[in-house]
């Protein structure tokens, strides 16, 4: 496993590859809003086993990445992530990305059709927030983060290993990635308040449904049912993305939570390895 920055257009992302560097197709893992690649070490690893190139990165304002004030809309967070596939020299690698990732994935397919062969939403790639919310103070009011900041290192641990219960150990470390972990024994998010706010006004502008119908490349979906309410509203909806687009599909996690590829790495690795050699994502 190797870890760089890589320059891509003004800013450097921070990267982590591991598996065979020539095998093909490529996996490029992209992350969810206010998390980071560490989330994705147990699905890498399993994929690595599996003869992948696998990359995983951390998106700008997240991890150990570069930290503008500005570029948080979604086409500069799809053209950070087309740049990195050039920079690398990636052959039109299979892209997976979990919740906010999934639409930036899906909107990677939309806007830069030729640097991939297939993506994989992960919980995420339908995510049309205009749609749930009447305005966008609302929006901000029901998924602004919490003030983390100042909070116990320790106490954020514990925390941590209580909600992932049973989980593996590399979606604890994972999730606690998540944070800056200073000398005096405190924590911060990476992504600080502000710039989470404006990731989830790019989210906010989005409309993915408008585009799913014209999409050329394969679409994987990959959803969580945890069993509630919500989760019958999202099968209804993604079983009417399936009539729009013959190169769409779903496949159900169930029950599984939001971060599915971290509480079911090997299971969900073992998923897209699948839909790679039927030849659905080629």
């Amino acid at each position: 496993m190797t870890h760089r920055l890589v320059q891509v257009g003004d800013i450097r992302l921070a990267v982590c590859e591991l598996g065979t560097a020539n095998a093909q197709p490529s996996v490029v893992l992209v992350h969810g809003l206010a998390s980071n690649s560490r989330l994705w070490d147990g699905a890498a690893s399993a994929l690595a086993d599996l003869g992948y190139h696998v990359v995983s990165l951390d998106q700008r304002g997240h991890g150990l990445s570069d930290k503008p004030d500005d570029g948080y809309d979604m086409a500069t967070v799809v053209d950070d992530l087309a740049r990195l596939i050039k920079q690398l020299g990636l052959q039109r690698p299979i892209v997976a990305g979990q919740s906010w990732g999934g639409n930036v994935v899906v909107e990677l397919a939309h806007r830069h059709p030729t640097a991939t062969r297939g993506v994989c939403a992960v919980d995420g790639g339908l995510i049309q927030l205009c749609d749930r919310f009447a305005s966008w103070d609302d929006c901000v009011e029901a998924l602004q983060p919490p003030r983390l900041a100042g909070s116990r290192a320790d106490g954020f641990a514990k925390m941590m290993r209580r909600v992932y219960a049973g989980w593996p150990e590399t979606a604890i470390v994972g999730a606690l990635a998540n944070m800056q972990h200073h000398d005096d024994g405190t924590i911060s998010p990476w992504l600080t308040f502000d710039r989470h706010i404006k990731v989830l006004r790019g989210l906010w502008e989005h409309r993915p449904h408008d585009i799913l119908a014209s999409l050329t490349v394969p679409v994987l979906f990959t959803p969580a049912d945890s069993g509630d309410a919500w989760s019958s509203e999202k099968r209804r909806e993604y079983d009417a993305i399936t009539k729009q687009n013959e190169r769409v599909k779903v496949q159900w996690f169930s029950p599984a939570h939001h971060d599915l590829h971290a509480q079911f790495p090997e299971r969900w690795a073992t998923a897209l390895h699948e839909n790679i050699v039927s030849g659905f994502l080629t």
